[in-house]
């Protein structure tokens, strides 16, 4: 059967079960037990609101989709027209190959070729591996095969779920200190601390009606260098994590209140190496030089 999202890699590893798709190279489901950790689509789906997609070479959008790098001016596709932005980066239609393929793990690569507004070399792997104790791990490199250096930012969009048909009665912890303020087109428009505001879920809160569309950063992490964030059915005690590494300094949080369709469903929980215009800003942009790799690690587990 043709699907929308490709060819489908399933793998196991104890309670845990995930499927990971060709175009894209993205995660399409999580469960634990059976119950669904991540709020996914089945496989004769096309993807919505970005679920589970891989976001390089950039996160998040690009101002007119315009920016200057390397003492040139460069003018990405309007991939949000409504806002013209350029969002997402360009990667997470086109199609993987797949490298590897075990009973609980999967090795799949992309190689992008000087697209437009974007004239860099850059092979990209994705090491997907389930464990029975741990859940998923996600380990992104990026390669820069060209001659020269190449800008660069990398994020993913997985929705959490408990399982519950709305994520309003749920309880999420955040660890982040700083919610970045952005504007109408989703643009930075500067920050505050979250101490004292509705914004503030560094300790268990109930989301409630708060409406979430927001990058963060300041994060606490454990002694390993995680940052965990954690969204909690109280009644049933069922919680699904998230785990970022100190490569993404930002988190964006998404209740998913503009979908078309399933709002409020899942929780995006986003790990991301740079905020929102980071080409435009060069705010923790990464800079990867010729023949030099960048690595991103982030996963998802169930309690």
């Amino acid at each position: 059967m043709t699907t929308p999202t490709g060819e489908q890699y399933e793998l196991r590893s104890g309670p845990y079960r995930a499927v990971v798709v060709q175009i894209g190279g993205g995660l399409r489901a999580l469960t634990y037990g059976g119950r669904e950790v991540l709020d996914g689509y089945h496989a004769d789906q096309s993807v919505e609101g970005g679920r589970g997609q891989l976001l390089a070479p950039w996160p998040n959008r690009i101002d007119h989709g315009r920016y200057r790098f390397g003492g040139k001016d460069h003018q990405l596709e309007l991939t949000e027209p409504a806002r013209d932005n350029a969002i997402h980066g360009l990667v997470r239609r086109e199609p993987w190959r797949l490298v590897e393929h075990g009973t609980a793990s999967a090795t799949l690569a992309h190689e992008l070729r000087e697209s437009p507004g974007y004239p860099y070399a850059v092979d990209f792997r994705v090491d997907y591996s389930l464990h029975a104790d741990t859940g998923l791990t996600v380990r992104m490199t990026a390669a820069n095969v060209g001659d020269v250096v190449a800008p660069y930012g990398f994020g993913a969009h997985p929705y959490l779920t408990v399982g519950t048909r709305s994520i309003d009665h749920c309880e999420l912890v955040l660890p982040a200190a700083v919610r970045m303020l952005t504007d109408e087109r989703g643009l930075p428009a500067g920050r505050e601390p979250v101490s004292g505001t509705s914004w503030d879920f560094r300790t268990h809160r109930q989301i409630g009606a708060t409406r979430l569309d927001d990058p963060y950063t300041d994060l606490t992490r454990d002694d390993g260098g995680q940052a965990r964030a954690v969204l909690r059915d109280p009644k049933s005690g069922a919680a699904s994590t998230l785990w970022l590494d100190r490569s993404c300094r930002w988190v964006q949080v998404y209740t998913g209140d503009t979908l078309p369709s399933r709002q409020r469903e899942g929780l995006a929980v986003e790990p991301m190496t740079c905020p929102p215009n980071a080409f435009v800003s060069g705010e923790d942009l990464v800079v990867v030089q010729p023949s030099a790799k960048h690595t991103t690690t982030w996963g998802v587990s169930a309690s």
